[in-house]
């Protein structure tokens, strides 16, 4: 059986050639087609490594937020992706991830509601399920800590106030931000997030603990009780 020798990188077509193209113009330089291409290394006897990332990336419409919601079964179901490059490309997009959450700190310390959806947006805008944090803040709006409260499933979690107020306390926190994603995309907050918030409202009013928003994240968007003028009960 005729087995084609492996060609070096530097006989690849010009398009094949990402890594060199990153050697000499930069990372920055690169295509998302062509970055996902060095990860992957290789394509398949149709299609080079860029047209296989190229057709990976048409499957979830050029979304890398979308893309890191996938399971392995996704990425696998292309001709040329075992379970190995599967696992090299959710690990890749998972260290972005982690990355984006350790660089989603406000520069002046003041939050607002674009600042909330700033440093929570990296943790919950790909998840396929829904979690519920908290951002606990000074008095006068200035960051101090985000916590994660609770992980639910694809339509909801449960939020026990005792240990949302806890941690304020313990962080001596004047305000905090609710924060949670809706994994449909959809930005309109439930009956059951309105009841939720008027709920910790209540709540802070006993241990004087402003709550001085409630963010959902819905992929790339989100709603602010605030500035939709949902936060008076």
């Amino acid at each position: 059986m005729y087995t084609p020798a492996k060609l070096s990188i530097k006989s690849w077509a010009e398009e094949d050639r990402p890594r060199e193209k990153l050697l000499l113009k930069g990372k920055h330089s690169l295509s998302d087609a062509e970055l996902l291409a060095i990860i992957i290394g290789a394509g398949n006897t149709e299609n080079s490594a860029v047209e296989l990332s190229r057709q990976i990336l048409a499957a979830v419409h050029n979304d890398l937020f979308e893309l890191g919601r996938k399971p392995l079964d996704f990425l696998m179901q292309f001709k040329g992706i075992g379970e190995a490059k599967a696992i090299s490309i959710a690990a890749a997009l998972e260290l972005g991830r982690r990355r984006t959450i350790a660089e989603s700190k406000p520069q002046d310390g003041i939050i607002s509601c674009k600042a909330a959806f700033e440093i929570i947006s990296p943790i919950l805008s790909d998840l396929p399920y829904e979690e519920f944090w908290i951002i606990c803040l000074k008095r006068n709006n200035r960051f101090i800590s985000k916590h994660k409260i609770s992980t639910g499933g694809v339509s909801g979690t449960v939020v026990d106030m005792k240990i949302v107020f806890n941690i304020a306390i313990k962080e001596l926190a004047s305000g905090i931000i609710l924060c949670h994603n809706h994994p449909s995309g959809n930005l309109n907050p439930s009956e059951q997030d309105i009841r939720l918030t008027k709920q910790a409202v209540e709540a802070g009013k006993l241990f004087d603990i402003t709550i001085v928003d409630h963010i959902i994240i819905a992929h790339n968007n989100f709603y602010s009780f605030t500035e939709n003028n949902n936060m008076y009960f």
